[in-house]
């Protein structure tokens, strides 16, 4: 029943909720898509106090943090496994997650972005997110080419497949990022654009999509 699906608040801009909607497609776990356009409205600060997506509400539980959703969905529907057995692969997994969303995505928030153009000037907007974008990926870079295979710790997907397909997408088509010294980037974006899970969870492919997309 329609009432018994877990409930994503999501936007189809928000690379956070982008990663979450690509670990419900693998897992196939029905979902509700709830669209969120005022951030600050009372009734969804109830439910995130930081006014920020995603929050999945699953039964009475509420889940807020792109991370903690994934790890929880991860504990209530393990197959498809997000994490490799072998725990060095998965160090290199919580790696590349933390260089996405730790050193690189709240760097390209739009908060960030806009304090940015007004204190520097909107013309230093788009060179400060570039700048962020590619000392992140300079790192990742060097951290997955000994690693990846088809997807970015081996021939599975997994977490950092997660973090990386939705900063990629961002950084290549929404903020021009030259990608010519990131050759194990560029393939790993090739390939998450060939998997239906990945594709669907497109920012363009969501039901506020046409608000957003000419």
């Amino acid at each position: 029943m329609e009432n018994s699906k877990m409930k994503l608040y999501s936007h189809c801009m928000s690379s956070c909720t982008f990663r979450v909607r690509i670990a419900l497609n693998l897992k196939g776990i029905p979902y509700q898509y709830q669209s969120v356009t005022t951030f600050s409205e009372p009734e969804f600060l109830k439910l995130s106090p930081l006014g920020f997506v995603p929050v999945l509400v699953d039964a009475h539980s509420v889940i807020v943090d792109s991370f903690a959703i994934i790890m929880y969905l991860e504990d209530k529907y393990p197959n498809p496994p997000l994490l490799p057995p072998d725990i060095h692969k998965r160090a290199i997994n919580f790696q590349a997650t933390s260089i996405v969303s730790s050193s690189i995505q709240p760097l390209q928030n739009l908060t960030v972005v806009e304090y940015i153009g007004e204190k520097v000037g909107p013309d230093a907007k788009l060179p400060w997110t570039q700048s962020a974008i590619i000392k992140g990926f300079t790192a990742l870079e060097k951290l997955l080419k000994d690693h990846a295979r088809r997807y970015a710790t081996g021939d599975e997907i997994y977490l950092a497949d997660l973090f990386l397909a939705p900063q990629l997408d961002a950084a290549i088509n929404r903020f021009k990022v030259d990608m010519k010294e990131f050759p194990t980037l560029s393939r790993l974006h090739e390939t998450y654009a060939e998997i239906p899970a990945f594709r669907e969870a497109l920012p363009e492919n969501q039901p506020d999509a046409i608000h957003h997309y000419n």
